[in-house]
């Protein structure tokens, strides 16, 4: 017997659930839907055998990553010299295997879970999936379902539990509402109203400004990717930071450049360096991003300062395929993608020392590294601010440098800290301890942000346990529907 109406309409349901996630994402930032997608998922799902409910995870993910991280293919084609066929199959590689985590999310549920209290286990089992995804394989935390609600009414518990608190409120409410409303279970409504109306009584700020602001200038050079480490852009870069540096030297306290913003070694950069440090006005900080080289020939994507600076960072957390390559002895060759600049990159140390820039502890996420509750918490704990330098230029004119600065707003809500983004190309933005967009230059223009940020003193509850109170939450409630005998329907 063929499938029957009903499930195709459930995997329809899936895939229309996967399309309504991304749009609660930036640049759309409809956070509503998001509960709707839940309930679309949470829908007959227990007459599945787990099988079925795979196919129909699997199915949400493909949705999912396929309108959501489009920016990949941008980033294959346009910066990867790949062409077209291998780029669409890489593209549809990456989107297929990441979902497989719903996939195995959704069979999991029906494999070893009753439907009894389902509300409360499917919530469960969705962060907890979360959380697989954002450290398997080194992780690709992008797009968790609590990443959107930034700018929603669930705002405020982002302080107390991080976007793991926020995703599992976001199934609540999906699982809820559908009990409500599908099996005419009013009593749901009592607990939907309270996640939603316990934030109104929550603290807005957690943690203390400083009575005086610091003045910074956040450098954005608009470099074309593919010119950039050949030796005209090399000058041209050099030249671009050093002429906006000076336009407002005047102005400021630190002066910010992006992720590798002189495309070359930091040994090659320090002329460059000092020229334009020698006419910074006395405790002036600037402060850029850099390639590092060791003596043991080993790279690093760094963070270094001239002036009023002490301290240097490296990155922790680096990006498969763009900054270090996995089964390198297989892959390098197989493909120019594979081949890219700067692509064997030694991460830094797990614990590093806060920059200081002007007197303000600077708290290094490089681009990438943003995208990690449990890093930036780290950071957070020891900084007064939180720096993050990055080069969205791979993701070109796509929606990926809007989620990416969604996710920066997010760690600073989380954090209770200012979040200082300069970037190659945009979006670069500073953003308040609340999570809200304080002042930002358009994309895509050679510019300077000049502004001012507030260093912070005290942590939020988040900074100080981290996502481990979240992820606990889930685990416990996955308990009350736990199956102890095998699936008959399997």
């Amino acid at each position: 017997m063929g499938p029957t109406p009903i499930f195709m309409l459930q995997l329809l349901f899936a895939l229309v659930a996967g399309g309504f996630t991304t749009l609660t994402a930036s640049p759309f930032e409809l956070w509503w839907l998001g509960p709707i997608a839940i309930a679309l998922l949470y829908m007959g799902l227990h007459t599945l055998t787990p099988a079925q409910a795979a196919l129909k995870g699997w199915l949400y993910g493909v949705a999912l990553f396929a309108s959501g991280t489009s920016w990949v293919y941008v980033s294959i084609h346009d910066y990867g010299y790949t062409g077209v066929p291998l780029a669409v199959f890489l593209t549809a590689l990456f989107v297929g295997v990441l979902a497989l985590f719903y996939a195995g999310i959704f069979w999991l549920y029906r494999r070893f879970f009753t439907p009894k209290l389902a509300l409360l286990t499917f919530a469960g089992i969705w962060v907890l999936g979360e959380v697989l995804r954002t450290y398997l394989f080194t992780g690709f935390p992008w797009l968790l379902l609590g990443s959107g609600y930034v700018d929603s009414p669930l705002a405020s518990w982002a302080p107390i539990g991080g976007v793991y608190l926020l995703s599992l409120l976001v199934m609540l409410s999906g699982t809820l509402a559908a009990e409500a409303v599908l099996r005419r279970q009013w009593w749901a409504l009592a607990p939907l109203a309270a996640i939603w109306l316990i934030p109104l009584a929550l603290p807005q700020q957690w943690a203390t400004p400083a009575e005086t602001p610091t003045r910074v200038a956040l450098l954005q050079g608009n470099l074309p990717q593919l010119l950039k480490w050949t030796p005209e852009g090399q000058r041209t870069a050099a030249n671009t930071y050093s002429r906006l540096t000076a336009e407002v030297a005047d102005e400021v306290d630190i002066v910010i450049w992006p992720e590798t913003a002189l495309p070359m070694m930091e040994a090659q950069a320090r002329p460059v360096l000092e020229r334009v440090q020698s006419n910074l006005p006395p405790g002036v900080a600037l402060v850029t991003g850099i390639v590092q080289l060791d003596e043991a020939n080993r790279y690093y994507n760094g963070v270094i300062g001239v002036g009023s600076v002490e301290g240097s960072y490296q990155k922790e957390h680096l990006v498969p395929f763009g900054e270090y390559l996995p089964l390198e002895s297989v892959l390098r060759g197989a493909i120019d993608f594979f081949d890219l600049p700067m692509s064997s990159f030694t991460k830094g140390a797990s614990e590093q020392t806060p920059m200081l820039a002007a007197g303000v502890s600077l708290g290094n996420a490089i681009c990438y590294e943003i995208i990690y509750p449990q890093l930036v918490a780290r950071r957070a704990q020891e900084s007064d601010v939180l720096l993050t330098v990055s080069n969205d230029t791979w993701f070109g004119a796509s929606i990926g440098p809007h989620q990416h600065l969604q996710m920066a707003r997010l760690r600073a809500l989380e954090n209770g800290r200012y979040v200082i983004r300069a970037t190659s190309n945009g979006i670069t933005a500073i953003i308040d301890a609340r999570g809200e967009i304080v002042a930002r230059v358009p994309q895509f223009e050679t510019t300077a942000l000049v502004g001012e940020f507030y260093a912070m003193e005290g942590l939020t509850p988040f900074t100080r346990t981290g996502s481990w109170p979240a992820w606990l939450l889930a685990a416990l409630m996955l308990l009350p529907g736990l199956r102890l005998t095998r699936c008959r329907s399997e």
